[in-house]
């Protein structure tokens, strides 16, 4: 299919997207090269934003909904987190701040939190709401909670309301969340996209529609949504932040391309048409690092390279239910862990970037990281072929072909693992699927052996020890690996109820330390947040969640 060139040109756009109409019809070529100018203001002569106000850039994997009730993919937490806002948020490290919430207080030992909401908060215009906006009130997050609990949602992230036992409105701009638990963690559940608030009466009106043309309180509000092409975000003129005495956001805009080909998305951001690549790619890896990290030097006058931890684990899972699989005995997973060199993966395949898991799943980065406990994994290829024998497999003969599944973007990766299985005589082959197939495959446990990553929703070690929980069994929750361990699950029952964050902090080392030696996964490494920016861009922090936070950004 030829790829057109799509030139879009932002104007001063009127404030409700109601007024804006983009047909798909647009899209048709009218040419074997075209540039397509597509002009939303009601009046031919409006100026043009320049572009020096627009954010741009690409989203290769897509973006399925602009409902937070549905923000599970970072794709769409980076678009979402532009339009709404929650209760709490976070700075960029990671510090629990006010947002729509002004101030809050906690009491019963932490089982009851008291919220009073700033005063200054609007919707976006929508025509259903009273005078085309209007403020923020706590019915809104009461609502806003509710909705994300209701079955009839369906949302993915109904799991977070499930330390919550009751919430109402105290006035119109307090209320009380009671938990069925002390659970430390709430407030930072709280600033997760899901945790968004949105108004009812558009919600009502839109039903399924909510999630193409959202309203929420944001710094940026939605414009038009052109599916596989472009999104394009507007400036909230009445966002209720500031940065010293200037109300954010800085910018005009936000434009999102979603070209799926990276090394094209590479070629655009070298020709200064997007102000952000994200993460690496091994099409263009080489061109821009040296194999130890760094920026080449011919890249140093024009880009700037930012580098930061990422709470993001990369691992393999392995659904080890069926008895025929000899994944289903722990010394081949085992095995598995123990033959494999980190490090000169983390060398050629990913630049440097990242650092080899030497603990288990929890990253560097959280508290409870502690490699002297959990013992974690280096090379050992001895006592990998002594565990191959044990298992009934000696030098892997007789051992079924274990099918590895991974997505096209971590082909290199699981082809340099199976490399090293296979010499080893483990016969693992690798199996690229779409990934929406590999989702669903995951959430439905059909898939035996798989890539797969834990960004954490919020910093804190629990959020990773609950994809082994045992009732988190997907699709009632995050444990695609079905992994069942009694002692686990009441080390992770007393954990949830200790306030003392050393006492947390051990346990959770403890519960790592029962998955390295029951090995459900094959940690790969911690990895890191890695941007490069145009150095005319600025104010474009960073953060541990890889959270994209564009409202502070300036352009030269």
């Amino acid at each position: 299919m030829q790829r057109y060139n799509i030139d879009f040109h932002l104007t001063n756009l009127p404030d409700t997207s109601s007024d804006v109409y983009f047909s798909e019809m647009m899209l048709k070529p009218l040419g074997i090269l075209i540039t397509l100018s597509v002009i939303f203001a009601s009046c031919s002569n409006a100026p043009e934003v320049p572009s020096n106000t627009v954010f741009r850039y690409n989203e290769p994997n897509g973006i399925t909904s602009l409902d937070p009730a549905f923000a599970r993919e970072q794709s769409n937490i980076w678009a979402v987190h532009q339009v709404f806002n929650g209760l709490t948020q976070m700075d960029s490290e990671l510090n629990i701040e006010p947002c729509i919430a002004e101030s809050w207080t906690i009491q019963d030992s932490g089982l009851t939190y008291i919220f009073k909401l700033r005063n200054d908060v609007l919707f976006h215009p929508h025509e259903s709401l009273t005078e085309n906006t209007r403020k923020v009130t706590a019915n809104d997050v009461v609502y806003s909670l509710n909705r994300l609990s209701d079955s009839k949602t369906a949302s993915p992230g109904a799991w977070t309301m499930g330390v919550v036992d009751t919430l109402y409105a105290l006035s119109d701009d307090s209320l009380i969340i009671v938990l069925n638990e002390p659970f430390a963690p709430f407030l930072g559940i709280l600033s997760m996209k899901y945790c968004s608030i949105v108004p009812r009466e558009v919600v009502e009106v839109l039903g399924s529609n909510f999630g193409r043309s959202p309203i929420g309180t944001g710094p940026f509000k939605f414009q038009m949504w052109s599916t596989d092409e472009k999104l394009v975000l507007r400036r909230n003129p009445d966002y209720f932040e500031f940065e010293g005495e200037e109300r954010l956001p800085h910018l005009e805009a936000i434009a999102i391309d979603f070209i799926t080909d990276r090394q094209a998305a590479f070629m655009e951001f070298l020709k200064e048409e997007t102000d952000m690549l994200s993460g690496l790619d091994a099409s263009y890896k080489d061109e821009l690092l040296t194999r130890d990290g760094q920026l080449k030097e011919e890249y140093a006058d024009r880009l700037n390279l930012q580098i930061i931890p990422y709470l993001n684990t990369e691992y393999l899972a392995i659904h080890a239910q069926s008895e025929s699989s000899p994944l289903h005995q722990p010394e081949v997973r085992l095995a598995l862990n123990l033959s494999i060199d980190r490090s000169k993966m983390m060398r050629y395949l990913r630049n440097g970037i990242g650092r080899p898991a030497d603990g288990g799943m929890i990253p560097r980065g959280i508290p409870a990281y502690n490699p002297d406990i959990t013992g974690g994994y280096t090379l050992n290829l001895d006592s990998a072929k002594q565990l191959l024998l044990n298992a009934g497999y000696p030098d892997g003969r007789g051992m079924p072909s274990i099918n590895l599944t991974t997505t096209s973007n971590y082909l290199d990766i699981c082809e340099f693992l199976q490399a090293s299985w296979n010499k080893l005589g483990i016969p693992v082959q690798v199996e690229v699927l779409p990934p929406p197939t590999m989702r669903e495959g995951k959430a439905k446990g059909t898939l035996e052996f798989f890539r797969a990553s834990w960004i954490a929703d919020y910093p804190d070690a629990e959020n990773y020890m609950s994809l082994f929980y045992g009732p988190n069994f997907t699709p009632n929750g995050p444990n695609y690996t079905f992994f069942s361990n009694s002692d686990f699950d009441a080390l992770y029952d007393e954990a949830r109820y200790l306030t003392n964050p050393d006492d947390r902090d051990a346990a959770f080392a403890k519960m790592d330390s029962i998955l390295v030696r029951e090995a459900p996964v094959v940690p790969l490494f911690y990895d890191e947040v890695v941007r490069f920016i145009p150095k005319n861009v600025h104010g474009l922090e960073p953060n541990a969640l890889n959270l994209l936070e564009v409202k502070r950004v300036r352009k030269d």
